[in-house]
C-alpha cells in the first residue's frame, strides 16, 4: 500500500456507500410507483372490458388510448429524465438516520487507522453537521457535498498547531551558532533525520556542525561519521560511555571559534519510561541551552508516537516534531493526530531514505493527499 492509503480508502467507502445506498433507495421507489401506476391503469380497464360487448368496447377503446397518450408520454419523459445524466435521484433532503449507521462505520475505520479518539470525533461530527438537512440530486452533488466536509475538517485538524514561519528564516534571523537537540526513542530514524537536516540547511546557505553526544550506543558517532563525511560537515565526537553534555559544550564552542551557523545535537535513543537516559538528556538541554528541541517521532508507531510525546513533553520538553517513515505508513492516522493533539507544531516529514526526503509540513498538501 501507498502513503496514506487506508485512510483515503476509508473516507472514498463513505462516500460510494452513501451514494449506493441513496441510489438503490430511488429504484426502489420507481419500481413502486411503476407497479402502482400499472395497477390503477390496468384494473378500470379490465372492469369495463368484461362489461361491455365488443362492439361497444371498441369505441371505448380508442377513447381510452387518445387520454393515455399525453400520460404515457409526461411518464416517458419523467423517467427519461430520472434515468439522464442529472437523474442519479430526485432532491432529497439528507436525514440523520440517511448517516448513522454510515458514521459510525467510519468511526470504527478510522480508530483502526490510528487517528485519535479526539480527532475521530471532530471529523465525524463536522461530517454529520455539513450532511444533515442538505438537500442533494445526483451524485456527483454528494461526493462534492461530502468531499468539502472533509477538506474543510482535515485543514482546521492539520492547522490546529501549524507554525507558518519557515524554520530556515528564523535560523537565519537568529543569533549564532543556533543551536537545535534533537531527541527521541530508540529506531525512529533520528540519526538520518539529523543527516536529512545538515542536507537542507546547507542548501540554504547555512554552515553546520554536528555533535555526536549520543555516547550509549556503541555503533551511534560511527553512523553521524559516516553521514557527516558524505555531507562535508564537521563532527565533534566523545568516548563510548563519556559525558554526552561536554560533547554538545565542545560543539557549540567549536561553532563559535569557526563561526559555523548551526549546531545539530544528537542524543541518545532512549525508552521513554527510562529514567536514568531522561535525566542525562536534561543535563545535555541545560548545558547546551538550545534554541529549538525537536521531537523525533515514527509514523509507524502508532498511538504509542501520542504517549511518547506527552512524556517528553512532561519530563524534557520540546519545541517541534519530525515525522518519519510517513512514506510507509499506509494509515496516515498518526500523523493526523499529532498535528492536532500535541499542542505542538510538526515541522517536517520524513519522506524516504534520501537526504532530499525531508519535506516542509504543509496542511494543505496533507489534506489534498488524503482526499485524492
Amino acid at each position: 500500500m501507498n502513503c496514506f492509503d487506508r485512510l483515503k480508502k476509508a473516507f472514498s467507502s463513505f462516500t460510494e456507500k452513501l451514494s449506493n445506498k441513496f441510489e438503490k433507495e430511488e429504484s426502489e421507489e420507481d419500481k413502486r410507483e411503476q407497479v402502482s401506476q400499472l395497477a390503477q391503469s390496468s384494473v378500470p380497464q379490465e372492469n369495463q372490458a368484461q362489461q361491455q360487448t365488443p362492439q361497444q368496447a371498441q369505441p371505448q377503446r380508442d377513447r381510452q388510448e387518445k387520454e393515455e397518450k399525453p400520460e404515457i408520454k409526461e411518464r416517458e419523459e419523467k423517467q427519461e429524465q430520472k434515468s439522464g445524466l442529472f437523474g442519479f435521484l430526485r432532491y432529497r433532503e439528507i436525514k440523520e438516520d440517511d448517516i448513522s449507521d454510515l458514521i459510525e462505520e467510519l468511526r470504527i475505520e478510522l480508530l483502526e487507522d490510528d487517528v485519535s479518539m479526539e480527532v475521530t470525533d471532530k471529523i465525524l461530527e463536522d461530517l454529520k453537521n455539513s450532511l444533515v438537512g442538505q438537500k442533494v440530486s445526483r451524485r456527483e452533488n454528494l461526493e462534492e457535498l461530502i468531499q468539502k466536509s472533509l477538506k474543510k475538517s482535515l485543514r482546521e485538524i492539520l492547522r490546529k498547531n501549524y507554525r507558518e514561519k519557515d524554520i530556515i528564516d528564523t535560523i537565519k534571523s537568529s543569533k549564532k551558532p543556533y543551536v537545535i537537540v534533537f531527541f527521541g526513542v530508540n529506531g525512529v530514524g533520528k540519526t538520518t533525520t539529523i543527516a536529512k537536516f545538515a542536507m537542507m540547511l546547507r542548501k540554504s546557505g547555512l554552515s553546520v556542525i554536528i555533535a555526536a553526544s549520543d555516547t550509549f550506543r556503541a555503533a551511534a558517532q560511527e553512523q553521524l561519521a559516516y553521514h557527516a563525511s558524505k555531507l562535508e560537515v564537521p563532527l565533534v565526537k566523545g568516548k563510548y560511555g563519556g559525558d554526552p553534555a561536554s560533547v554538545a559544550f565542545d560543539a557549540i564552542q567549536s561553532a563559535k571559534s569557526r563561526g559555523i551557523d548551526v549546531v545539530l545535537v544528537d542524543t541518545a535513543g532512549r525508552m521513554h519510561t527510562d529514567k536514568d537516559l531522561t535525566e542525562e538528556l536534561k543535563r545535555v538541554v541545560r548545558i547546551a541551552k538550545p534554541d529549538l528541541k525537536i521531537l523525533v517521532l515514527d509514523s509507524l508507531a502508532g498511538n504509542d508516537a501520542l504517549q511518547q510525546a506527552e512524556y517528553f513533553e512532561k519530563n524534557v520538553g520540546y519545541d517541534a516534531v519530525i515525522l518519519t517513515k510517513v512514506d510507509a505508513d499506509a494509515k496516515g492516522g498518526v500523523a493526523l493526530s499529532l498535528a492536532y493533539k500535541l499542542g505542538k507544531p510538526v515541522i517536517y516529514l520524513g519522506m524516504g531514505q534520501d537526504y532530499d526526503s525531508l519535506v516542509k509540513f504543509d496542511p494543505d498538501w496533507f489534506a489534498d493527499r488524503l482526499l485524492s
